[in-house]
């Protein structure tokens, strides 16, 4: 979920917002584009949009979930991967980058060491899951470098699918250029095979505001979480120490993952977009 640099220009999110950065995609990453505190927890707990509710009365046989980075498949559907597991579903995994890049110009680990880290982490998260035995297939783009790669990425993901399976993926216009990418390549391999496309929103939390009209809300569902289900996902994410917590006191090993950030993605609901 690295804090990069942003698109403009995807259709509904429009102009990126003051204190955010926009970089170009193919663009190498130096610094953590979203660093105002976006907007509070507080402020969405208050909204009632009255969203349906996503509808798991008829799961599918698979579901793929596509992340861009260790860390995205459980802090966008991590709940909702439990509720599948538990009906029956069988689960994989896309990995489209290793994580390399969350920390650039760290002392403390290079890339190569921050990428082990991370692979490790999350197959820790996912035994927390109590997914452990799912296959994750690991696609090898670039941290920061998904977009320009859609078709390559797309290419790997459609032998996974069938048409009567889901994708779970990161939102189109999440305001990130590896989860608008990475959503853009499942959309491509989902047309091709005939499968069900699902987005789930990470980041776009953090710039958006409540009925913020650049966001589809009318294609929002809600996931509640049983009790069970969201003590899973919080000690799923506790797994990823390399994002939550600082590497060093070095200011280029800060926690990604602030408490700021985290408290709008551990709610006992989850959003997708159907």
């Amino acid at each position: 979920m690295q804090q990069r640099p942003a698109e403009a220009g995807h259709g509904e999110p429009g102009p990126i917002p003051p204190g955010d950065v926009g970089l170009a995609p193919g663009t190498a990453p130096t610094d953590r584009p979203f660093s105002t505190a976006g907007t509070p927890e507080s402020a969405w707990r208050d909204w009632r949009p009255g969203w349906a509710e996503f509808d798991l009365t008829n799961p599918p046989r698979g579901v793929v979930v596509v992340a861009p980075h260790p860390d995205d498949e459980v802090l966008g559907v991590g709940g909702l991967l439990v509720l599948l597991r538990s009906l029956g579903v069988t689960i994989s995994v896309v990995a489209v980058t290793d994580g390399d890049a969350s920390h650039p110009g760290s002392p403390t680990l290079s890339a190569a060491e921050l990428a082990r880290r991370r692979i490790a982490e999350q197959h820790a998260a996912l035994v927390v899951l109590g997914l452990g035995d799912v296959e994750v297939h690991r696609a090898g783009l670039g941290d920061g470098r998904v977009a320009g790669h859609e078709e390559t990425l797309a290419a790997q993901v459609e032998p996974l699918l069938t048409p009567d399976c889901w994708i779970l993926t990161t939102y189109r216009h999440d305001r990130h250029p590896d989860h608008e990418a990475t959503g853009r390549a499942a959309a491509l391999a989902a047309g091709e095979a005939g499968s069900r496309l699902i987005e789930y929103p990470v980041w776009t939390w953090h710039w958006a505001v409540p009925d913020d009209p650049r966001v589809p809300w009318s294609r929002a569902r809600t996931v509640p979480l049983p009790v069970a289900a969201q003590q899973a996902k919080r000690q799923a994410v506790e797994c990823y120490r390399s994002q939550i917590a600082p590497l060093s006191d070095h200011p280029a090993d800060t926690a990604v993952l602030t408490p700021e950030i985290l408290a709008r993605l551990l709610r006992p609901a989850e959003t997708v977009f159907v």
